[in-house]
């Protein structure tokens, strides 16, 4: 039980929502507690989200589109590029640089917040008014649950958490020792600026294949700086929620296991997260962290044969992420 009572320790800002408040722009912590399993969400670290969105939730679309553009029901939307030519993560001020209003809150249970977004806002289309809730189910069990519903036009909508862990703690150095097993038998490659071509390839074979658990330092040699991926998540049957993935560190016995219900995940083994002092005082490399964000695939927007992003005035996105904590 004490490895569980020491969960927040071994997050790496993990869930420090960018800018979120109380309808102000006052630094607030809200923490769920249950038992020996607590979590606190923090607005603080907000100057380091426009570069490593530590614990964010990334939207209106997570993830990259190409040339910042794209067309829906015939017309063609210019977007605000903060990654060269191509967005990232809903552009240069995205829901991760915006101030969310805490809408409920109850330390045992839940916080959930909530955003109104314009039409016109970082060129995407239609006001949305999103939410994400954090809640706790069971006794080792975090929930997380995105919606967004579009007010007067179709929009694409893909958000995602953009946590970063390291079951070793925040202060342990790399992750090439963490084991991750990842459902998943294809992804979708990319070109040299992190777009999707559009194919879907396997994984059986390459330095991509988690399908049987091993340490990521296994094959990270063969790939020219880390992971940076999406994968095709395996449905089984019909089931809403499907496995996602699974991390476990055996220095501290700690184990993670993810359920979602989307149809990708992109694992990132921080390659580009720089020189960052974090908690304690401790500075974060490269490595130091890896980030299972659940998704739509990137760039879908132009990418018919992708699962569509688009949702439609009176639909609802949900987006849901089931994390289970255990150690030995």
């Amino acid at each position: 039980m004490a490895k569980i009572r020491e969960l927040c320790c071994f997050l790496l800002l993990a869930f420090a929502i960018a800018k979120v408040s109380e309808a102000s722009s006052e630094i607030g912590v809200y923490e769920l507690k249950r038992g020996n399993f607590s979590v606190k969400l923090t607005n603080y670290g907000a100057t380091v989200n426009d570069t490593t969105y530590f614990g964010a939730i990334v939207g209106r679309v997570a993830n990259r589109i190409k040339g910042a553009q794209f067309t829906l029901n015939g017309k063609k939307y210019k977007l605000v590029p903060n990654e060269g030519k191509n967005m990232l993560h809903g552009g240069p001020k995205g829901f991760s640089d915006v101030i969310w209003h805490v809408q409920s809150y109850d330390k045992n249970s839940h916080v959930t917040f909530v955003y109104h977004s314009f039409d016109g806002e970082e060129g995407f289309p239609g006001n949305l008014h999103v939410s994400v809730t954090y809640m706790f189910f069971q006794t080792n069990k975090l929930v997380i649950k995105m919606t967004g519903r579009p007010l007067n036009k179709a929009t694409p909508v893909n958000l995602a958490s953009h946590s970063y862990w390291n079951l070793g703690g925040h202060s342990s150095g790399d992750v090439f020792s963490h084991q991750v097993q990842l459902f998943a038998d294809k992804i979708t490659p990319v070109d040299d600026e992190l777009i999707p071509t559009g194919k879907i390839l396997p994984v059986e074979g390459t330095p991509y294949d988690f399908l049987n658990i091993h340490e990521i330092k296994t094959r990270f040699h063969e790939l020219p700086s880390g992971y940076d991926i999406n994968y095709v998540l395996n449905y089984v049957g019909n089931e809403h929620f499907h496995k996602a993935a699974v991390v476990y560190e055996s220095k501290s016995g700690r184990k993670m296991e993810l359920w979602t219900n989307q149809p990708g995940l992109q694992f990132y083994t921080s390659n580009m997260l720089g020189t960052v002092k974090g908690k304690g005082g401790v500075t974060y490399n490269n490595y130091d962290g890896i980030c299972l964000e659940t998704q739509g695939f990137p760039d879908a927007v132009n990418h018919p044969d992708f699962p569509s992003q688009i949702v439609n005035p009176g639909e609802i996105y949900e987006h849901f992420m089931v994390y289970r904590f255990t150690a030995k």
